[in-house]
């Protein structure tokens, strides 16, 4: 039996909100905090942008309780039901230090939970969420992570991932391949610190996500992002860590961004590394054909019906009990 509780705590005057999940018994328990990837992702990993309500950190928090660990999830000021209100206060003031803020914040929340050990928390990051996770272990913390996991983490540029992301999703479009150079056109000017002024030639949604880098409301972080690199990071990480990249994941590369990160960990026998074969973004199962993954709106990462990926799902326990 598993128990859930939504928790709340203030950041900056701003109300923040959680999902806690432990099992059944006092504890205390080793524990997990999980943090959510980019953009208006909640603590479960849904998104208004996207279709569905299964959120694969709602899913992990579950089985991690059955396995013997709590577990914190929560949303960002910027994500869930209460975004509308909190935005007028971000404008201007979101950066890599106040999502670092948040994730300090929660887990000064779950360290002081008497069912929780706080020797034995975890850091926990999706996409963007493990860049959080990487500035939280090599900086100086009140509650030190017992150990982090990386879950599809970016082993380049964010900058250079979201050329790859455009240029597949360019790829399905006719004709859309030979717009591929305007989107490197508008990034050259944006790493030269110009306007990126999207060529009105390319498709609505993919001038909408260029745009988004200079929305007033998504800086100053859009621009930290946008040249953040996490091999640069890793080399300086001194405690058990996990990266995990699904071969079924088509925003980060199992190639492309897991070699970058192998070579940046050479030497570190702290750093462990898995490919799950069916694993996607959000480290559920996906064993469609690649034809029915790119006719599905949003990846279909949160459809009814979609279950964590079993392999992942070992990799992280096995790796957990290890650790902690």
């Amino acid at each position: 039996m598993t128990h859930s509780a939504e928790v709340s705590w203030q950041l900056d005057g701003i109300d923040m909100f959680g999902t806690m999940t432990r099992p059944d018994g006092d504890g205390p328990f080793p524990a997990v905090v999980m943090v959510a990837g980019s953009g208006p992702t909640d603590r479960d990993w849904t998104s208004p942008l996207l279709s569905g309500e299964n959120g694969s950190a709602a899913l992990l928090a579950d089985v991690l309780a059955e396995a013997g660990f709590a577990s914190l999830r929560y949303d960002k000021r910027a994500s869930g039901p209460h975004v509308a209100e909190n935005l007028p206060a971000l404008i201007g003031r979101m950066s890599m230090q106040s999502h670092l803020d948040e994730l300090v914040g929660a887990v000064d929340v779950l360290a002081g939970d008497p069912s929780v050990d706080a020797a034995r928390i975890v850091g926990l990051g999706n996409s963007e969420g493990c860049l959080h996770v990487l500035h939280y272990v090599t900086g100086s913390q009140r509650t030190p992570f017992a150990g982090a996991i990386l879950a599809a983490p970016p082993g380049r540029s964010v900058g250079a991932v979201l050329m790859m992301q455009l240029r597949t999703q360019l790829g399905l479009v006719p004709g859309g391949a030979e717009l591929f150079p305007l989107v490197r056109e508008a990034a050259e000017r944006y790493d030269a610190g110009e306007p990126m002024d999207p060529d009105p030639r390319l498709p609505e949604g993919v001038r909408m996500v260029l745009a988004s880098f200079e929305a007033p409301a998504n800086l100053p972080l859009a621009r930290e992002l946008w040249a953040e690199d996490a091999t640069a990071t890793l080399p300086r990480v001194r405690i058990p860590l996990l990266v995990l990249i699904g071969r079924k994941d088509v925003q980060v590369d199992a190639e492309a961004d897991g070699a970058p990160l192998q070579t940046a960990a050479a030497g570190m026998p702290q750093v462990s590394f898995v490919f799950p074969e069916n694993a996607n973004h959000v480290l559920k199962e996906d064993v469609r054909t690649p034809e029915e993954r790119a006719a599905a709106p949003g990846g279909g990462y949160n459809e009814p019906g979609t279950r964590l990926d079993p392999e992942a799902v070992e990799d992280i326990l096995g790796w957990l009990r290890a650790v902690v």
